[in-house]
């Protein structure tokens, strides 16, 4: 078997960050979204992984080769990307005949596929999607399951009158067939392969497509507070691990690592991470933070907020639900007249 992970688009929803970086490589709790699902695939015993890349692909590999996986890992140029269905197209020579699970890059699953990949197995089901209760149905695509409930007899788009509250997560099970369901389907009003087209075809032509539903949590990054939230529920699971000497307090679960250093004069209030070479002076790092690699933080307070590596915050105040991309400098002048100096990328936010 073989795993399909999607790491390309162009990430609009999250701009200014993607203009730089691929969505799938922005960190969460201090590592890519995507090792995420690079992870899962290989604790499922699966060795064999094609990542699809778009815009960004040289970021892309070189962000995923930085690492020694246990898998042999191959790259798919999809190009302009033209839906879920397309990325399926454009990989057929690597998938073969082979059964796979195509796994979007920017989904996070606590739980992993462990569990849902055996139910497609023993099922001997055509297709497998997971799927997760939500209370906005409206806003995903929803199943509508069979009578009996063991299988799913329609996909709806963001229905205004949703079947069900069980949303589909972006994570699929095949078998070669869905090649086959991929060529006859067309595109879609927003011009795309939709892929919930390709498995509405494998269902009306008689195929057995299965259904799992997710236990833990399940978050689509897609979104500024979604990486946020992200972001929270990691941490949330953490265990500390201070790796360096410091006379800071430090309270709760907290990961801190080899070559930080915090001043004694610094609080470090976890759920929190501290990655390789930071420097935190003078500072409160505050509940649900992940501060980067080589991040500056001095007289300066973070609470709740992604800080990417190579950042400087010096004298910044307090900065809460906040998402900062790499090499970002943030710092208070003390030169005449006073007032706010911005430099600031298209689609930005500030809240002051």
């Amino acid at each position: 078997m073989k795993a399909l992970i999607l790491s390309g688009g162009h990430g609009t929803r999250l701009r200014p960050l993607t203009y730089s970086q691929q969505k799938q490589l922005i960190p969460v709790a201090n590592k890519p979204v995507l090792f995420y699902a690079i992870e899962d695939v290989i604790e499922a015993g699966i060795r064999e992984i094609g990542i699809v890349v778009g815009p960004n692909a040289d970021l892309v590999k070189k962000t995923v080769l930085s690492v020694e996986w246990d898998a042999e890992i191959e790259f798919i140029y999809q190009g302009e990307p033209k839906g879920l269905a397309h990325a399926i197209l454009v990989s057929r020579d690597y998938l073969g005949d082979d059964e796979f699970v195509m796994y979007l890059g920017d989904n996070i699953l606590r739980e992993g596929i462990v569990r849902h990949l055996e139910y497609f197995k023993k099922g001997n089901f055509d297709a497998s999607i997971l799927l997760c209760e939500v209370p906005n149905p409206q806003q995903f695509g929803v199943a509508e399951l069979s009578e009996d409930g063991k299988t799913i007899k329609r996909l709806v788009e963001k229905p205004k009158v949703p079947p069900s509250n069980l949303a589909l997560v972006g994570i699929y099970f095949f078998k070669p067939i869905i090649h086959e369901a991929v060529r006859h389907i067309k595109p879609s009003w927003r011009n795309e392969l939709e892929i919930t087209d390709a498995i509405q075809w494998l269902i009306d032509n008689g195929y057995k497509v299965g259904w799992t539903k997710v236990t833990g949590w399940w978050k689509d990054t897609g979104k500024p507070e979604d990486l946020l939230e992200a972001n929270r529920l990691v941490l949330d699971e953490l265990e500390r691990n201070v790796k360096v000497e410091t006379k800071a307090k430090i309270i709760g679960r907290v990961i801190i690592e080899e070559g930080a250093k915090v001043d004694e004069s610094s609080v470090i209030k976890g759920p929190a991470i501290i990655g390789k070479n930071a420097k935190i002076k003078n500072s409160y790092i505050g509940p649900y933070t992940s501060i980067g690699n080589n991040v500056v933080v001095e007289n300066t307070e973070i609470e709740d907020s992604i800080i990417m590596d190579d950042s400087v915050l010096i004298n910044a105040g307090r900065i809460v639900e906040s998402l900062i991309g790499k090499g970002v400098k943030i710092v208070k002048g003390d030169s005449k007249p006073s007032g706010k100096k911005l430099v600031i990328g298209d689609l930005s936010q500030i809240v002051l």
